[in-house]
């Protein structure tokens, strides 16, 4: 073959990333002789660049996906650090500056780490977002895969935080993810996590007040303990309104070490304040987020409620 002769490859020719697959070289007609004789670079195993400069972020990418073995379909995605650098976070390095490209791959496959790709195996692939054209992995999935590799305290704070602060995804969803990935053993996520649910608390309450607010409920006092009189402590509660006996709690809690525990204290505390004629409305910082009317329209049908029942056992309530 005459080597000076184009090759049949002009599709890749402007903006478009020039990587490919032997395989993919083959069907254009050029043989793994006529490709090393090529000014390519063979940049992953079976993965040639065509041409002689170094890669754009780009095609690092899409190099990475095509050595995992996307071409067009099957459960591979960018994850880790890389996946977030594709949904602009702030907190996560620029795509040039990483040294590795995080892979997400179906556990059973036999796939090496190898250059600049580092693979990552999922037991249960998650279904993956597009972000540019490119499969990339759920949020709180490359959140994890990205915690997984950093030491530093500061970095897997302002990650999560940002996850959270920008509205991609709420903290019981990365606290379940580090959790699947058993990441809460380390001291220093655990103390982000532990900052992190207290900030979504913040930000939850917050919603709560202006939701309240908003759509013109009537007024509850916040953030109380309730007691019997002379009797045991009941629990805390969100927004409480005494003359409807009518109580909201944000649901927070996220899968974590001793989750069994919380949980049956929670519904402890539920079964035991409405044995006492408390009606509890339980409400997750996502509803509040995402469907504030409907919530609204909850805790509204349980005030009206209220005037049809009996009267409630009267409870001491408590700033706390």
């Amino acid at each position: 073959m005459n080597h000076n002769a184009p090759l049949p490859l002009a599709h890749l020719t402007g903006n478009r990333p020039r990587v490919l697959t032997l395989a993919q070289l083959r069907e254009h007609g050029v043989s793994a002789s006529e490709a090393a004789e090529r000014p390519w670079r063979q940049i992953l195993p079976g993965v040639f660049l065509l041409h002689s400069g170094p890669p754009t972020s780009e095609e690092r990418l899409h190099a990475a996906l095509l050595y995992a073995g996307r071409r067009g379909g099957g459960e591979v995605m960018i994850t880790g650090l890389a996946a977030l650098a594709l949904y602009r976070f702030a907190s996560a390095p620029p795509l040039l500056a990483l040294s590795h490209i995080d892979v997400l791959v179906p556990g059973t496959r036999r796939l090496r780490s190898t250059g600049d790709v580092r693979i990552v195996r999922a037991r249960t692939a998650p279904r993956f977002q597009e972000v540019t054209g490119l499969p990339v992995a759920p949020v709180a999935r490359a959140v994890a895969d990205a915690v997984a590799q950093l030491s530093d305290a500061g970095a897997v704070r302002r990650l999560l935080s940002e996850a959270v602060r920008s509205g991609h995804c709420e903290p019981a969803a990365i606290v379940r993810e580090l959790t699947v990935a058993r990441l809460l053993s380390r001291p220093h996520v655990v103390d982000a996590v532990e900052a992190l649910l207290a900030e979504g608390r913040a930000r939850a309450e917050d919603r709560l007040y202006h939701l309240v607010r908003g759509y013109e409920l009537p007024a509850p006092v916040w953030n109380v303990d309730l007691r019997i009189p002379g009797g045991p402590h009941l629990g805390g509660v969100d927004a409480y309104w005494p003359e409807h006996s009518v109580a909201v709690e944000i649901d927070t809690r996220a899968p974590r070490q001793g989750e069994d525990e919380e949980w049956s204290e929670c519904v402890r505390k539920r079964e035991t304040l409405e044995r006492l004629g408390v009606t509890v409305v339980h409400i997750t910082p996502r509803k509040l987020r995402d469907w504030p009317e409907q919530q609204a329209a909850v805790i509204r049908t349980a005030l009206t409620a209220a005037d049809g029942r009996e009267p409630a056992a009267y409870l001491v309530v408590l700033p706390r």
